[in-house]
């Protein structure tokens, strides 16, 4: 075995890893990226499944801090797919040359911090043994693939998926496909597959409220637009909620008549996204029963005038509220117009087994397949955690903090008391945004905490920047150097702080994985905060003008 020291390793080589490692490198420091997969990606790089892109416009579904790169670098559609995200992120790797910085199907399975040497011990998959002064983990919030509890499963002799690892290739030709899960990902898959297969069933526990994504070519002078407009664009998407880069809505739905309401639920289907859908329209979608109803009976109307058969129609249209993750499809609902593509709703009648040919029902119904597809997601946010052995002082592990807390606790999503020089990148109670923009404010925060604790005097802040740029020529102490640690009533106010901004919201009230509800036996609770990018950007602000509070002094 190999031991090598570093003055960072960042665990993770998606979005989130691939900037953190940039931005430590560009500020001197030695770091290390390490990652189970193959290479680089993260979430993109294992989620391969057909019909996988993100429901965040290309042009913002990047990074914003290379603008040379925004106006170089071409994006062809509206909305990007799989294998473009993985190029782009490849392109902006080779870019920066930050490939010689990586090692790759080096999975971290252990890490212990070291409280004499103030360093943390990390034992990878590979045998090898890295200490760190700085562990940060940018292990994505979709990550942990979640496959249901369904007796039989094992005995099933044909092709079976999850969405999460899908192989490098496959073919469905003339094959009978079921696929279990109607979410983000069954929805992309049945859309793209449903063409190709033989027969494909859908087996759906929830309904679910898509609207059209409005995806399609994007023409030069979009383009062009966008390119004369980078400062404003972000400067609106980092001053927002959402991050999706529209101005959400500040009027009330029963503000205006009944026509009127229909006109913009209108406007929205067409311009398409799930996002614009329920922020752009009306401001308070998520929050009032009555106006949340509203956008209901629009979607379930779509449906209804959609699907040409009844029957599938009635299993299709939701029943609760339009209240989870938003959704936004390329023609998802016109799929089951097609007579090979059939629907089985498990409300009526649930699975019963999984036998070696198919799928077995209550009532006795066989369903004969040669493919099994799981689009169950994923144990989400703190399940790549807590499958995994992290043990701060004391030898506490991870898991069992938070099994002392009810739940996954942090300090402004990144930093928990009793882990020091332990930082996540999007880390319970992050932002519930589009991504690429929060990663960029956390990861610019956490190199501006690091910055703090090395080069300024203790206790003092003249030198911190805003932009984490080192200043007035100062160096690194001696080891065994800062330590960077939340206090115990900072995770505690700042957990609190989420619960209440979620109290009176639909979403809590709506059984989803944002809550950790599609994972049986966990514990429900607050997951992300949700008082947007705009104010979570104002929160961290007035930490660094307070001298970085809410953490033991270093």
């Amino acid at each position: 075995m190999t031991q090598s020291h570093f003055d960072a390793l960042i665990v993770g080589a998606g979005f989130s890893g691939i900037y953190q490692l940039h931005k430590l490198l560009s500020q001197g420091f030695s770091v290390k990226g390490i990652d189970a997969a193959g290479d680089v990606g993260g979430t993109w790089y294992w989620n391969r499944y057909p019909g996988a892109m993100s429901d965040t416009e290309s042009y913002l579904y990047r990074y914003s801090w290379d603008k040379e790169d925004l106006v170089k670098y071409h994006w062809k559609d509206h909305y990007v797919k799989q294998t473009e995200v993985l190029a782009y992120l490849n392109h902006i790797v080779e870019r920066y040359d930050l490939r010689k910085h990586m090692q790759f199907s080096t999975e971290l399975e252990h890490a212990q911090y070291d409280e004499v040497r103030n360093v943390w011990v990390v034992e990878c998959s590979n045998g090898q043994i890295y200490t760190t002064r700085y562990l940060i983990t940018a292990l994505g919030l979709l990550s942990k693939t979640n496959y249901p509890r369904i007796a039989g499963i094992e005995t099933f002799l044909g092709e079976m998926y999850h969405t999460g690892k899908w192989p490098g290739t496959h073919d469905f030709a003339n094959k009978r496909v079921g696929i279990i899960g109607n979410g983000s990902t069954g929805v992309q898959v049945m859309t793209a597959i449903a063409k190709q297969v033989k027969h494909l069933t859908s087996f759906q526990r929830t309904p679910q409220y898509s609207v059209p994504s409005g995806d399609g070519p994007v023409s030069k002078e979009y383009r062009d637009s966008i390119n004369a407009r980078w400062d404003e664009i972000w400067g609106q998407v980092r001053d927002s909620n959402v991050a999706f880069g529209f101005e959400e809505s500040k009027i009330p739905t029963m503000s205006v008549s009944a026509e009127e309401r229909e006109r913009i639920f209108e406007e929205a289907w067409q311009k398409g996204n799930g996002f614009r859908f329920m922020f752009w329209t009306f401001n308070d979608v998520t929050t009032d029963e009555a106006a949340n109803e509203e956008a209901c009976k629009f979607i379930r109307k779509k449906i209804g005038e959609t699907v040409k058969d009844p029957e599938k129609a009635r299993k299709l249209q939701p029943d609760d509220f339009y209240a989870r993750r938003p959704l936004c499809d390329a023609g998802y609902y016109e799929q089951f117009n097609r007579d090979n593509v059939d629907i089985v709703s498990l409300r009526e009648t649930p699975i019963e087994a999984i036998t070696e040919t198919g799928i077995t029902l209550s009532n006795g119904t066989k369903y004969d397949l040669d493919v099994l597809i799981f689009a169950t997601g994923f144990d989400a946010v703190d399940g790549n955690y807590t499958r995994l052995a992290i043990k701060g002082r004391d030898g506490v592990s991870l898991r069992d903090h938070w099994a002392e807390n009810g739940g996954p606790t942090t300090y402004l999503g990144s930093f928990v008391p009793g882990f020091p020089n332990l930082f996540m990148l999007t880390g319970p109670n992050s932002p519930f945004t589009n991504l690429p923009p929060t990663i960029e404010t956390q990861v610019e925060f956490i190199s501006d905490l690091i910055f703090r604790a090395e080069v300024s005097p203790k206790g003092s802040t003249a030198s911190a920047r805003v932009n984490g740029e080192a200043t007035n020529g100062a160096t690194k102490p001696s080891p065994p150097g800062p330590v960077i640690e939340a206090l115990p009533e900072s995770e505690q106010k700042w957990t609190q702080e989420c619960k209440d901004l979620c109290e009176n919201s639909l979403f809590k009230k709506t059984s989803s994985w944002i809550f950790g509800a599609n994972i049986p036996g966990k514990t429900q609770t607050v997951m992300f905060y949700f008082g947007g990018l705009a104010a979570y950007r104002k929160v961290l602000k007035e930490v660094v003008d307070g001298g970085f509070v809410g953490f033991r002094d270093f």
